[in-house]
């Protein structure tokens, strides 16, 4: 697999975990303007995971997903995590910290692939940038 398709295959399966997730979480979630935030930033992971797919099209690629295995273990922890605390505050916590890692992914990954098209570094950069919104719009929530 080439440069290019590796960054857009990375980009994809984050964006694809946040959409994963958020839809998980918005089910637990009844603090009106957390799910509306979390609305907004569902609707961003679609648009970036479009635009991955979509570039990986071009490439003649076809995007490799989570596997299901992971798609398992993230709906499980999220489960477990929220069991006893279903508060706007936990659940706060809990994507802060996924964004995080988020971040500091995103910034290696930026780093590890140099040679990659500019456009599809411009897509990671655009994840970084929103990761980087996520957590200071979710600090509200805390």
């Amino acid at each position: 697999m080439d440069t290019n398709t590796e960054l857009l295959n990375y980009i994809f399966q984050n964006s694809q975990m946040g959409i994963q997730t958020i839809g998980q979480i918005l089910e637990i979630v009844d603090h009106e303007a957390f799910k509306k935030q979390l609305e907004s930033q569902l609707k961003e992971y679609r648009e970036i995971n479009q635009k991955a797919r979509n570039m990986l099209t071009d490439l003649g690629c076809d995007e490799k997903g989570i596997s299901q295995m992971d798609k398992f273990k993230a709906y499980i922890m999220i489960n477990m995590q929220t069991l006893t605390d279903k508060s706007a505050s936990h659940i706060s916590e809990m994507l802060i910290t996924g964004s995080t890692m988020g971040i500091i992914e995103a910034t290696r990954k930026i780093k590890e692939y140099t040679n990659a098209d500019k456009k599809i570094i411009d897509l990671m950069k655009d994840l970084l940038k929103f990761e980087e919104k996520n957590v200071e719009s979710l600090k509200e929530f805390l």
